[in-house]
């Protein structure tokens, strides 16, 4: 169990050295609040951040980078007649850590009153933080590290002929430990950890070449897909976009795959987001207890999943994160809610300050196979390119790659293409959602069958 440092050597290993960190991080946010009640504020709030890892990357067997890092800051913000000021710090000295807190005071001088400001109320505070078993260390040397990523990528470059070269393939191994404390008593800290895998590939049919790739993650470097799991898929991948071709401008019903389907959900995310409401600057507006969804959806939220890569036992300013049902038989039936937007919404915060914790889509009893036959003939996008979204009208508009689909079954490749709608109309569109879940995600859905979208191709 390593934790590694920017310099050319490794930290002593072990829980010990975790423990004995996060010791020593709680007392500079300690420090840090002493210093600002000293000052007279009428609230301050720490948050502090270290992470420690290795990356490395290989190309086509030869070591292409190898980086160590060792980061690590302060951010700090107090209230001053409901007056914000704040500032950050990497150096954690006591002299450091006492003339940034003087730095955010002397920023509220100078700043507008504003009467949401402020920490989130002590009742809404998690009390009793769960350990979600976050933090697992990697055991693996550098050499161990870069064995992996050169096994991975030799089994990609000698699988099929058509790969004819790699873009390289990289392990990342960190680990990490947030503190964050109030001036209203809360101060609390965990470790996590996050490794993975990953390789890209370039294949090549005739004149034409693609590229595609394949990775892993987890919180346990043991729970990773093997190296030749990677491989092979990343393989596949590549391979199946040769052959691509552009096809008319129709509409069609569209499958997307659960890797870009996260992205439709990311755009409820956003629309239904506090800063994205108060603002007004969503397609979502006045939509909680209403049906945007068909009635048969149902989207959950589960953040203390122990390993799980969105857990977490308190949100960014302290607050609960609770299990609950984000869509419930197609109707919203809560917004995203940080302290500040809920005192600006006259709401309650929702535990979501630095996002959501863990999604799960609810799937149909089809799997992939079963879907294509469900659509019969349409479009299947593996792929989206662009920012097209209009977050206030829902308006969607984005490039896109995939396979045509007829009678039920892949036809072929295609590409450069381009499919639009409306975010609303796509929602409530939603057929079907297969059971071939992505479980390198934090959330989690298969593959989505759209009713009907614009597709604008030659």
């Amino acid at each position: 169990m390593l934790f590694f440092a920017s310099q050319n050597f490794f930290y002593p290993s072990g829980v010990l050295l975790m423990i004995e960190q996060k010791k020593q991080l709680e007392d500079a946010v300690n420090e840090a609040l002493t210093i600002a009640k000293q000052l007279g504020v009428d609230q301050a709030e720490v948050a502090l951040g270290k992470t420690s890892g290795i990356s490395v990357n290989t190309r086509l067997g030869e070591v292409e980078n190898i980086e160590f890092n060792n980061d690590g800051a302060m951010g700090i913000s107090v209230y001053v007649n409901q007056c914000k000021g704040s500032a950050s710090t990497a150096d954690l000295s006591s002299e450091a850590i006492e003339s940034t807190v003087k730095a955010a005071v002397d920023i509220a001088k100078y700043t507008c009153k504003d009467s949401f400001a402020g920490l989130l109320d002590k009742s809404c505070l998690e009390d009793n933080p769960l350990d979600l078993d976050l933090y697992h260390p990697s055991k693996h040397s550098t050499e161990e590290l870069l064995a992996i990523a050169k096994e991975c990528e030799d089994i990609a470059l000698a699988s099929d002929p058509r790969i004819v070269n790699s873009d390289g393939a990289e392990v990342n191994s960190h680990s990490s430990i947030k503190v964050y404390g109030n001036t209203h008593g809360f101060l609390h800290s965990y470790a996590s950890s996050r490794h993975s895998l990953s390789c890209m590939l370039i294949g090549q049919k005739d004149d034409e070449m693609q590229r595609d790739y394949s990775y892993t993650s987890a919180r346990d470097m043991d729970d990773l897909f093997t190296a030749k799991w990677v491989a092979d898929d990343a393989v596949k991948r590549t391979v199946r976009r040769l052959g691509a071709t552009k096809i008319k401008t129709q509409q069609v019903p569209v499958i997307f795959a659960p890797e870009v389907a996260c992205s439709l959900f990311g755009h409820l995310v956003g629309a239904i987001s506090g800063t994205s409401l108060y603002k007004k600057s969503s397609f979502l507006l006045d939509s909680l207890d209403t049906q945007i969804f068909p009635d048969w959806m149902e989207i959950s939220e589960k953040p203390h999943l122990r390993k799980g890569l969105a857990s977490s036992p308190y949100d960014q300013e302290g607050g609960k994160t609770i299990a609950r049902n984000i869509i419930e038989n197609g109707v919203l039936q809560t917004y995203l809610l940080t302290g500040y937007a809920a005192r600006k919404l006259n709401m309650h915060s929702t535990g979501h300050t630095g996002g959501i914790h863990n999604w799960f889509v609810k799937t149909g009893g089809l799997d992939l196979a079963g879907l294509f036959k469900e659509m019969g003939t349409g479009l299947f996008v593996t792929e989206l390119m662009g920012q097209g979204v209009n977050m206030v009208t829902g308006d969607y508009s984005r490039g896109a790659s995939g396979f045509w689909i007829e009678n039920g079954v892949i036809a072929y490749p295609v590409h450069e293409i381009t499919i639009a709608g409306n975010l609303k109309e796509m929602f409530m569109d939603i057929a079907a959602i297969a059971d071939d879940i992505d479980p390198r995600s934090s959330l989690k859905t298969g593959s989505i069958l759209i009713k009907k979208m614009k597709i604008a191709g030659e």
